[in-house]
């Protein structure tokens, strides 16, 4: 933890930054746009602002990746504010934070266990590490099909199976806010001298009020990534990775992150984190409060439209199988109980209206309120909604089949042999082009991928480049790409086929 020296209201690097603004400096340094004196004049009104504090290493303003000033303070209470006994500001989101945890804890051909529904950023980190993932499958949400988090139970198991493994991966919360309390499996791992990875990319705000759920460093996680730009007040790619306890290795955190991140770091993005962390430190508790309050009137009103069921119903800890389950009371997921609307409709008569969504799936939106989100804007979604209401009748339509939630992972087994992960090898691969096709998605049953296919969002693999194709897993496919759902990292969304080795 910090000294008690450090000033929890102080924002050191943004007030540098203010003060170095105030100067009126002539900049003959980058960036080239001279504090947006370059910029054409339709790009001032938008612009401009942002260019102006749009800094570089200059005196006074330090260096993220020598940090001895300003940059070292404002690190130093984020530490002190999220519970960390060190943490770096990431200027390339969460990505950049999940692969430089792997690496940092895995040498080539390492085992690590890991979650099957991660981010594809946490695929990317076992290519670039060319370690060996046993993944671990997820339980299913049972009203929304939704992957959830993985049992302690299996865990256990996998470690039986492979007590070579380095560490745990797991995300927590997910995309919809459903997550795990961590404590238990951080004790396993620790019992055994294995460390606990958690990418708690939506979870900045866990931790600051007692209707939230504990952050995982309070349970004991050895390395967190939080993307503090989705659920508080930094910008796009603005993101943390705090670590603490003696099993992961400091100094390998520090290069890695020197060589992926930017040698030319936003210091807009560092300022809204140095203000972002101000706000939660001194003011967290109440914020969340006030945020919470806008979003059980939302849930309020909505139990008042009764063609709209919504998830999660509940915020409180249950017990299910032996853990305690958690949910975000901010991430609410709501569905049209009459079956009329699909999930990509009930978006698109939403954004008819000016409100744009996070993402939607087969049968439900996602809606991500935050401290930040007025009561105002909740009340204008109301309104939207009741207004769909009157336009369509209440009673429950009968169809041939219900729409179900298609974004459920295809069946996979609970605990996979280790499956290797070498950059090496895929590039060699792809340099083979006659051993690869292109073919439908049921003539690659069977096959191997040539690609990694992203339903996005949530950013979820469904194949990664070597992975055997199943039958559940093509029918999976199938029906994202009849929905509508784009993906990422192949033509599949367009072609609906498949790129295969052969």
């Amino acid at each position: 933890m910090c000294s008690q020296r450090l000033n929890s209201h102080r924002a050191p690097l943004y007030e540098a930054m203010v003060a170095h603004h105030k100067m009126d400096p002539i900049s003959l340094h980058v960036p080239g746009h001279k504090s947006g004196q370059g910029l054409m004049e339709e790009g001032e009104r938008f612009l401009k602002t942002v260019m102006s504090i749009d800094y570089t290493e200059i005196t006074g303003l330090d260096d993220l990746h020598h940090a001895e000033g300003v940059i070292k303070e404002a690190e130093e209470l984020a530490a002190e504010c999220f519970g960390a006994e060190e943490t770096h500001f990431l200027i390339g989101g969460s990505t950049v934070g999940n692969m430089a945890m792997i690496a940092a804890v895995c040498d080539r051909n390492d085992v690590i266990l890991v979650q099957r529904n991660v981010h594809k950023s946490v695929i990317h980190g076992l290519m670039l590490a060319g370690v060996r993932a046993v993944f671990i499958a997820p339980e299913m949400h049972p009203e929304t099909g939704v992957a959830t988090s993985i049992p302690l139970e299996s865990v256990r198991q996998a470690l039986e199976q492979y007590p070579e493994a380095r560490a745990l991966l797991v995300t927590n919360p997910n995309y919809y806010g459903m997550g795990v309390d961590l404590k238990p499996y951080a004790d396993l791992l620790h019992a055994q001298g294995k460390l606990l990875l958690v990418d708690e990319a939506h979870g900045a705000h866990y931790g600051f009020h007692p209707e939230v759920p504990a952050s995982a460093l309070s349970q004991g996680a050895d390395a967190v990534v939080q993307s503090t730009h989705k659920m508080l007040t930094a910008m796009t790619m603005g993101a943390m990775l705090h670590v603490q306890g003696p099993l992961i290795d400091r100094e390998a955190v520090r290069q890695l992150l020197a060589m992926l991140q930017s040698s030319s770091p936003s210091y807009p993005i560092m300022a809204s984190l140095d203000l972002a962390r101000k706000r939660m430190h001194t003011e967290g508790k109440a914020w969340l409060e006030q945020g919470i309050a806008v979003v059980n009137e939302f849930r309020r009103q909505l139990d008042k439209l009764q063609r709209f069921d919504y998830q999660p119903r509940g915020c409180q800890n249950d017990t299910n199988k032996g853990h305690d389950n958690t949910t975000d009371p901010f991430k609410i997921a709501i569905s049209d109980q009459t079956y009329t609307l699909t999930g990509t409709e009930l978006k698109d008569r939403l954004e008819d209206q000016g409100i744009f969504v996070e993402m939607t799936d087969g049968r439900q939106v996602l809606l991500v309120f935050t401290p930040a989100t007025s009561r105002a804007d909740m009340l204008r979604v109301i309104d939207v909604l009741h207004n769909i209401c009157l336009e369509e009748p209440l009673e429950k339509k009968e169809l041939q089949r219900p729409i179900s939630n298609i974004l459920k992972l295809p069946y996979y087994a609970q605990i996979s042999s280790p499956i290797a992960f070498d950059m090496r090898d895929i590039s060699q691969a792809r340099k083979a082009d006659a051993a690869c096709s292109t073919v439908s998605v049921q003539e690659a049953i069977g096959y191997r991928s040539a690609d990694m296919v992203i339903p996005y969002p949530p950013g979820i693999p469904y194949l990664y480049p070597g992975e055997v194709i199943s039958a559940s897993t093509a029918e999976a496919l199938w029906q994202l790409a009849a929905s509508g759902i784009k993906f990422q990292g192949t033509q599949f969304g367009q072609t609906h086929k498949l790129k295969i080795y052969t």
